[in-house]
């Protein structure tokens, strides 16, 4: 009975350790979305025309421009105290001074 006892508590262990590693792969998915999305939509628009028959090279043109967006957006160093900001310098507008300050 004892035994029976421990393997259900391991069992429930093991379950909390699933669901928190799902969780951090559900949270990185949707950051690496976020940062790419733009990218992945305007690949798959163009290869769709091109599958289609149709000339895709507008939409494989913008989503080279998503990446270069991107690719800049990655590259910022990003801190608490500058996260206001972020889309700002990230859509190319005037980074001032937020309700934060800096520092």
């Amino acid at each position: 009975m004892q035994s029976r006892m421990f393997r259900n508590k391991f069992s429930g262990q093991g379950m909390t350790e699933y669901i928190i590693i799902v969780a951090l792969i559900a949270v990185a998915a949707i950051a690496v979305y976020q940062l790419f999305g733009k990218t992945v939509r305007n690949q798959t628009a163009g290869i769709a025309q091109e599958v289609a028959g149709q000339d895709g090279s507008t939409a494989i043109a913008e989503a080279g421009k998503a990446a270069s967006a991107a690719s800049t957006a990655a590259s910022q160093d990003t801190t608490l105290s500058t996260y206001g900001n972020q889309k700002g310098k990230a859509t190319g507008g005037a980074g001032g001074g937020g309700a934060g300050g800096g520092g």
